[in-house]
């Protein structure tokens, strides 16, 4: 009897990876930019990023102490959301701004859903597009080098066909949010990412060619690598594919529907940026993906095998 074979309920394959230590490892892959962005924005910039994340971890244990529900904020959710939605804030907003938006954030686009996992779009892109729709002036107000003087984004100043300073974008001295400035800061918290295994490029990697495609096709410029790398170094394009588009809950779950969620991503972002009144386009083009997320997985969900499914 002892020579039996163990039953149990599954799954029968477990991984030692647990949302603690993924979510703890998108923080320390944030920190890169959200340390460049301090430095090149000020002080002020920190208060927005401690503000959103306080609000953030603060409305989801509210939220479940009042409603008696077991206590989440130790797995590192909520201060990823507020730490992201921090990282897309103008460094000149007040900070009753990155409050209200960790509020929402959490407590609208989270919890009200059901918590983690339940959530239909990305929790710190649903608070940012609702802070651009209620307080535009304020969320379109970029200072460069923490001068204190607005200026025009890169990516506004290439739309209106002047000309841009590529290697400020890449390093980040440049306007823009806090933390999508520095391309390189960026690219160094995905590399970690992508080494630990929290990543991988399907959809980083689909969302980036495919934009970079319907730039060449539909810009005028062709292969022009000048204009297609201001294009990939401005705005929050590489903060979205790599911190936002790879959200486990809001992307797709098949493979072959990641790279599809990816190319939608490009076209859209490309879509909005070419045509639409707007230099930007990454967040709209992330929550439009998530929105039709139930619907790229029943399309490449696979078929079971055998009766009612596929033949062999």
């Amino acid at each position: 009897m002892d020579k039996l074979l163990k039953v149990s309920s599954n799954p029968h394959i477990r991984s030692k990876a647990t949302t603690g230590r993924i979510m703890s490892c998108v923080v320390i892959a944030l920190l890169p930019a959200a340390g460049f962005g301090v430095y090149n924005f000020g002080l002020n910039a920190l208060v927005l990023i401690l503000v959103s994340v306080a609000s953030a971890v603060l409305t989801e244990l509210i939220y479940e102490l009042i409603l008696k529900k077991k206590i989440t904020i130790g797995d590192m959710s909520a201060v990823v959301t507020g730490l992201l939605l921090g990282l897309n804030l103008p460094s000149t907003a007040p900070w009753w701004i990155a409050l209200i938006g960790g509020v929402f954030a959490i407590l609208v686009v989270k919890m009200l859903f059901g918590g983690l996992g339940q959530n239909f779009m990305n929790p710190a892109l649903g608070a940012r597009c609702f802070l651009l729709l209620s307080f535009t002036r304020i969320m379109t107000d970029f200072p460069i080098m923490g001068d204190g003087v607005s200026s025009a984004t890169p990516l506004a100043a290439l739309k209106a066909g002047s000309p841009v300073n590529i290697l400020s974008m890449v390093v980040g001295t440049t306007s823009g949010t806090i933390g999508e400035t520095s391309m390189i800061a960026i690219a160094i918290g995905a590399c970690f990412l992508i080494i630990m295994g929290v990543i991988d490029l399907r959809v980083p990697g689909s969302y980036i060619v495919s934009f970079v495609l319907f730039l060449m096709i539909f810009s005028g410029h062709g292969w022009d690598p000048a204009y297609i790398s201001a294009h990939l170094a401005g705005g929050g394009l590489m903060l979205g594919a790599f911190f936002m588009a790879t959200d486990y809950t809001t992307r797709p779950i098949t493979k072959i529907g990641q790279y599809v969620f990816g190319i939608f991503l490009g076209i859209m972002t490309g879509i909005f940026r070419l045509f639409g009144p707007s230099a930007e386009g990454v967040s709209y083009a992330i929550i439009l993906g998530n929105l039709i997320v139930p619907l790229i997985e029943k399309i490449t969900y696979p078929k079971a095998f055998g009766r009612g499914g596929e033949r062999i």
